[in-house]
């Protein structure tokens, strides 16, 4: 059986316990959000021999929201890390402004394994 959750774990990730994979970042939509566009995916992969045109359309729609909720969680993340390091007495530990610099490339890396 397809186990979704294990697939979307990067390859460079090594298996924990028992050759499970450790859980890797939160996804970036809400789960409601993601089955929803899938649903809608694979309604228009499901109707396609019956309406071409209106299943590429509404491909199409889902992708459109898609990249439209990606934009906009991936612009409410950096908002948030900003805010959480500019914000910061200049005398920051560099220890901390190291950890704001780790999760932007973490943010970063799981962007170009998209």
């Amino acid at each position: 059986m397809y186990d979704q959750t294990r697939a979307q774990q990067p390859a460079d990730q090594t298996p924990g316990r028992a050759g499970r994979r450790t859980p890797g970042p939160e996804p970036l939509l809400p789960a409601e959000r993601r089955e929803e566009i899938v649903r809608r995916l694979g309604h228009a992969v499901n109707t396609f021999a019956d309406a071409p045109r209106e299943a590429l359309e509404e491909a199409e729609a889902a992708f459109d929201e898609a990249a439209a909720q990606l934009a906009k969680a991936l612009s409410e993340h950096r908002e948030a890390l900003r805010a959480d390091w500019q914000n910061r007495d200049p005398e920051t530990d560099s220890t901390e402004l190291r950890l704001a610099l780790r999760q932007y490339r973490e943010i970063t890396q799981r962007l170009l394994r998209a």
